[in-house]
């Protein structure tokens, strides 16, 4: 009976003791996994009282430098009424079309703008809804017979590496189109208007507003390449900060700040498909 009593014990002591060690690695495992679920690129954001946004430093009317050397444009303004919205204080960074991408998913970036959704571009961002009207077209001079993508074989045409641009020119073009790529929208701009190309892919309201100051040019539009309202990019799998900014920019287009921005920057209203 001795015997039977002290086995007794021992069963006891050693079911008590796993029991008190399974229950401390689950509430240990419980404190992880609630860790994981909280934390997220939102509450870096709120934390640091900082979003730090990627943006095309030469890319008017979106943004650009002005004569105070403050960035200014659509962009800017969205952006600054975006971080009242969140309560934090924009820090912006320019970025070209080759390293916004990698700057965001390697997390130097909290968001980047002006960017076209592609289905390419979905496997590796995540995107907002679109905030702003944007189509991509071939220009060049009035005197030039270009009617469509056929039209650009033997000819030369500037585009910003790396952007929704090169590859929508890219995929149309026939062979012998003379491609001349460039780091940034001031290069392709300068390579046109120099006559170094004859022409030039860009948005068609950036193109407008530049090439309008060269009446003995007479820009025009020759095709469009795409309609791609522009969208705001962060990185997959942050739905908390996805849904705070469609918040943010379904009240600005519902009070009108939207539109006002369009009206101010671009010269039309926000379109209704918007």
């Amino acid at each position: 009976r001795r015997r039977k009593t002290i086995m007794e014990e021992h069963m006891y002591a050693f079911s008590t003791r796993r029991l008190a060690l399974v229950s401390g690695l689950a509430l240990a495992l419980g404190f992880m996994g609630a860790a994981t679920v909280q934390a997220d690129e939102l509450d870096d954001i709120t934390k640091a009282g900082v979003i730090k946004v990627g943006i095309f430093e030469d890319f008017p009317p979106f943004s650009s430098a002005g004569t105070d050397l403050k960035s200014q444009g659509y962009d800017i303004d969205v952006i600054n009424a975006l971080a009242k919205a969140l309560n934090v204080t924009p820090e912006l960074t320019g970025i070209t079309g080759q390293n916004r991408i990698p700057s965001l998913t390697e997390h130097k970036l909290n968001l980047l703008v002006s960017v076209g959704v592609s289905d390419e571009r979905k496997k590796v961002v995540a995107f907002t809804a679109p905030y702003a009207p944007y189509s991509i077209d071939v220009m060049g001079p009035k005197a030039l017979a270009v009617k469509g993508p056929a039209d650009l074989a033997g000819k030369s045409v500037a585009v910003n590496r790396g952007t929704l641009e090169d590859t929508s020119v890219t995929e149309v073009a026939p062979e012998g189109t003379d491609i001349q790529r460039f780091n940034d929208y001031n290069g392709v701009i300068s390579a046109f208007l120099s006559g170094q190309v004859q022409l030039m892919v860009v948005g068609n309201d950036v193109g407008a507003a530049v090439l309008a100051k060269q009446p003995s040019i007479e820009p025009e539009s020759k095709f469009q390449l795409l309609n791609s309202p522009s969208a705001m990019a962060i990185n997959k799998g942050e739905d908390r900060l996805l849904a705070k900014i469609d918040e943010a920019l379904a009240a600005m287009k519902k009070d009108g700040t939207l539109d006002a921005i369009s009206k101010k920057w671009l010269f039309i209203p926000l379109p209704p498909e918007l």
